[in-house]
């Protein structure tokens, strides 16, 4: 049963992993590189050779792309390893695909594109960094670094992709102050969505559950909502009672879970539910220094 559970969710994550491919895509071949805004990351720098040389923008990222997934490999993991080779190489196919759909961009304002685009692009990136993979480049540099440090992906990649936009102005010979200024705009919205999607996606909340039937509660949220808790000992301050409270850190998808069972047991219990900024430790994130 357990083995079939383990497959269901690891065949969920590739179908998020290929739905975020697509909807980042989306946001490069039909907004971005048509509108001629270089944007950042690998695709930024396929992008500033396409418009240099007219190279095919996914053969160029799939070709830069080796080196990055050996590293990713050693450093975190052949099962990451795995999911970002599935993602270059989809990534790299959709790109070669949808670009000659879209000779002219979508919209014709070119703030619009830079927006648009870098909506699509975040919230692909960032469905796929929550399923384990990366589509590669940068991505994976960054995905590096936040592993040992507590930085956010989206300023990680702000930062790197700083760069790769203002060489464009040098690079590319139809570049000017404002395509590159339309450039950093895109950036700026990609990594402010990429965070969106990943802390939502993590986002903590912590229950405080005073009940008259604390033990059948106890049993309920660990053995039916699969949630570990801690046991604190209070007393009522009017009424002076000793009283058990039940702590319980959860996800915040998980809540309706936790309310569901407390319901079903004591539906007069007294709860208390609030936004926890972070956890660490088991089942949760890693402390990073």
């Amino acid at each position: 049963m357990q083995s079939k559970t383990a497959l269901f969710k690891e065949l969920r994550s590739y179908v998020m992993l290929t739905i975020g491919l697509a909807i980042g895509t989306l946001g490069w071949t039909a907004f971005l590189i048509p509108a001629k805004i270089v944007g950042g990351g690998l695709t930024g720098i396929a992008t500033i050779i396409f418009l240099m040389t007219g190279w095919n923008v996914g053969i160029t990222s799939l070709i830069i792309n080796i080196g990055l997934i050996l590293l990713a490999m050693r450093i975190l993991g052949a099962s990451f390893g795995i999911k970002t080779i599935y993602c270059v190489l989809v990534f790299a196919g959709l790109l070669s695909v949808m670009l000659p759909l879209f000779e002219e961009p979508v919209v014709s304002e070119v703030m619009m594109n830079a927006i648009i685009g870098g909506i699509l692009g975040g919230l692909g990136a960032g469905i796929v960094f929550v399923n384990g993979g990366s589509t590669g480049g940068v991505d994976i540099i960054a995905m590096i670094i936040n592993k040992y440090k507590n930085i956010s992906l989206g300023r990680l990649l702000l930062g790197m992709d700083a760069i790769i936009i203002s060489s464009s102005f040098f690079l590319v010979q139809t570049s000017s102050i404002e395509m590159v200024v339309y450039g950093f705009v895109t950036m700026a919205v990609l990594a402010y969505t990429v965070d969106m999607v990943i802390s939502g996606n993590k986002q903590t909340v912590q229950f405080f559950i005073i009940s008259s039937k604390p033990e059948e509660l106890r049993k309920s949220v660990i053995f039916d909502a699969e949630r570990g808790l801690t046991i604190l000992h209070g007393k009522g301050g009017y009424s002076g009672e000793d009283r058990q409270v039940l702590m319980v850190i959860a996800r915040k998808n998980e809540t309706q879970e936790i309310f569901k069972v407390v319901k079903q047991i004591d539906p007069e219990a007294f709860i208390t539910v609030g936004t926890v900024m972070g956890v660490y430790g088991q089942g949760f994130d890693k402390i990073k220094i």
